[in-house]
């Protein structure tokens, strides 16, 4: 009877939204991120469903119903140094994430796999897109006639939260790329409200007029325009979570799905299994993720990281490439099972660079962290973590050997961290479902309603003054300047009248006294 049940449970479900034929086009140049996209598109063909997937990284090991079509430039980076990111400042780092989007996008419109699709004849019960940069691949959601899904590895952008009409304010929703702690501070809110404005400024400005320019070259002139695509968006699955993420309202199509790449089940090889089991001291874990190399390292800072760590009692394990000179307690490797590694009850500390996916497995695994980061989210996502009390911040310009064992041992020593750290995971877990099974959830709601327009906000169908009520605000304003000059006027009318009647009485009055004052004067005239 129990087995019925299970089995009952399981295959509702799929039955409910039958297997769909899903296309998938994630056009991004970030080898980490395909993680996380990986693992969803993967879940959803174990769900029964036929998945084809265009992108710049396909699996390693072919899936049955998972199709990779590859849309790759040969000249996006998978890895950069670490000096070639901070030799780069700000405005060369927006300028390089600009170019490398453009390049990105032109170079997959016009990739054989992408060219043989517009042409096909194929149908699809859906489409999924990344988001975040260029929309240039969204105009196949209309060419289908297939509801639209976006995706993202981070939290929201704020000109995704218009395009599906979804609350944004910068009082107290803080900017992807600021830091912004403390809202009762009006300098801070100031700050993110500016660059909330600039960063959707840029974007119409920079992206969207490029975007609309190549969706028109290649896929017809007569195509909606891309702001009506994009408002076409039946879903946003957004990598973020309300425990370690700023709360914030939303409408049903923003769900969030933070930590949406992380899967339990997973073993650890049995050399790491077993040099983890033995490190009597506890581990501390290294790793600047898949595309910043450590090996990158400037010469003194790797010396510095090396000579801390000889005067650890911890064993290190080290994401990294060949380099000599390491003491007897560090291991290293080029490629490491990340979360295997810090669900280990003998992981102690991950020193990373801040990265959303890292750091999300890591408060998963309730394992406190020292950030150092280098770039794009990084920041804000280690200051995030040391607000929490779960992460102390090493500054790249900071790096000595003194600095490394000083962070390292404060993590490790104060027992606050730890605790922060399990107290947050238990807050990050606790939900109804986990963040796989949610995506998974409405992706399949999505096609069983068939885009599920219900869920659209209508904030979507209101023009910008209507949403900001600044029409009705106007109004409200003419009326209670009208109301009040009328009041004005009807009080200065009274006063008027009032001091007419007041006036005339007074005449009257006078002259009434002098009427009488000359008959009591003749009347003693005639006396005399």
């Amino acid at each position: 009877m129990k087995c019925s049940h299970i089995f009952i449970f399981c295959v509702l479900p799929i039955c409910a939204s039958e297997a769909a034929r899903i296309l998938s086009l994630i056009n991004y140049s970030a080898r980490s991120h395909y993680v996380l996209y990986h693992t969803f598109f993967e879940a959803l063909v174990a769900r029964g469903h036929q998945v084809e997937v265009y992108g710049q990284f396909p699996l390693e090991k072919p899936v049955s119903n998972y199709t990779d079509f590859s849309i790759a430039d040969p000249t996006v980076l998978s890895d950069v140094s670490i000096e070639q990111l901070r030799e780069a400042g700000l405005i060369q780092m927006i300028i390089y994430y600009k170019n490398n989007m453009i390049d990105t996008c032109r170079s997959a419109l016009s990739n054989q796999n992408i060219l043989n699709l517009m042409k096909s004849n194929k149908t699809y019960d859906v489409v999924i897109t990344n988001t975040g940069g260029l929309d240039c691949l969204i105009g196949f959601a209309h060419r289908f006639k297939a509801p639209l899904i976006g995706i993202t590895t981070g939290p929201i952008y704020p000109w995704l939260s218009h395009r599906i009409g979804n609350p944004n304010n910068p009082a107290y929703i803080p900017n992807y790329y600021i830091s912004f702690t403390d809202q009762k501070i009006f300098w801070k809110r100031l700050l993110n409200t500016v660059s909330d404005w600039a960063m959707t400024a840029w974007y119409y400005t920079e992206f969207y007029t490029i975007t609309e320019e190549m969706l028109r070259k290649h896929f017809g002139e007569d195509y909606p325009s891309l702001d009506e695509l994009q408002r076409n968006t039946s879903l946003m699955l957004v990598n973020s979570h309300f425990s370690v993420n700023t709360p914030r309202p939303a409408v049903p199509t923003f769900v969030e799905v933070g930590g949406l790449h992380i899967k339990s089940g997973g073993k650890l090889p049995k050399d790491l299994q077993t040099y983890l089991d033995q490190a009597k001291e506890g581990v501390v874990y290294f790793s600047l993720g898949s595309m910043i190399r450590s090996e990158t390292f400037t010469e003194t800072k790797l010396r510095a990281f090396i000579d801390a760590f000889s005067q650890l009692p911890q064993r290190v394990l080290w994401k990294i490439g060949n380099i000599s000179g390491l003491p007897p307690n560090v291991k290293t490797a080029t490629w490491l099972p990340q979360l295997e590694i810090l669900k280990h009850p003998n992981v102690r500390v991950f020193i990373t660079h801040g990265g959303n996916l890292g750091t999300q497995e890591a408060i998963y695994a309730g394992v406190p962290m020292v950030g150092i980061p280098i770039m794009a989210d990084q920041p804000i996502n280690v200051k995030n973590y040391v607000s929490k009390g779960v992460a102390v911040q090493l500054d790249y310009d900071s790096i000595t050997t003194e600095n490394v064992l000083k962070t390292v041992n404060k993590v490790l020593h104060d027992s606050s961290y730890r605790t922060n750290a399990k107290r947050l995971s238990q807050l990050f877990r606790d939900r109804p479902q986990s963040a796989l099974d949610t995506a998974i959830y409405w992706t399949e709601y999505v096609i069983r309603h068939r885009g599920a327009p219900h869920l659209r906000s209508a904030a979507l169908d209101l023009t910008w003054y209507q949403y900001l009520l600044l029409d009705v605000i106007l109004v409200i304003i003419g009326v209670a300047i009208i109301v009040g000059f009328m009041i004005f006027y009807s009080f200065k009318i009274m006063l008027k009248l009032v001091s007419g009647n007041v006036s005339h009485t007074a005449v009257k009055n006078r002259s009434s006294s002098t009427s009488s004052h000359k008959r009591e004067q003749h009347g003693m005239h005639s006396s005399s």
